[in-house]
């Protein structure tokens, strides 16, 4: 399948999120500081990614990160809400390019680029059947 056929470059998606506790660094790493974490940050990122183009995909084909590159500007504290952006900004046989940002109101806490790679659920779920019994 070739993404290009139904993916667009433009298609966007947005998430809302109210910063909890068990995001932040602190929770993961004791003594850290209270604030939203950056690999919660890209997991909400690659969720908008997800979510710009996964109207277009056909049934039983998703897409699964593969790239990040992703830098962590500002700091949010729990109870802040933060609004992550993706658009796509290239698209491959298998592979769709995204900008992606996240903002507390108009202050900017990160911005980069992520990929997604286009799969066949049940042809990967296979490959993986075939790796896991071979490593026995």
């Amino acid at each position: 399948m070739d993404a290009r056929d139904f993916i667009k470059i433009g298609m966007i998606a947005e998430r809302m999120l109210v910063v909890p506790l068990e995001r932040t660094v602190g929770h993961f790493v004791p003594g850290m500081p209270m604030v939203y974490a950056t690999p919660m940050m890209i997991l909400d990122m690659e969720m908008a990614s997800g979510d710009a183009i996964r109207s277009a995909l056909q049934p039983g084909w998703v897409t699964v990160g593969t790239e990040v590159d992703i830098r962590h500007l500002a700091a949010a504290l729990v109870g802040a809400t933060v609004r992550t952006t993706s658009k796509v900004i290239a698209v491959e046989r298998r592979v769709i390019r995204f900008e992606v940002e996240a903002f507390e109101g108009t202050r900017k806490l990160g911005e980069g680029r992520h990929a997604r790679g286009l799969i066949n659920v049940e042809s990967f779920n296979r490959r993986l059947a075939g790796t896991s019994e071979q490593a026995r």
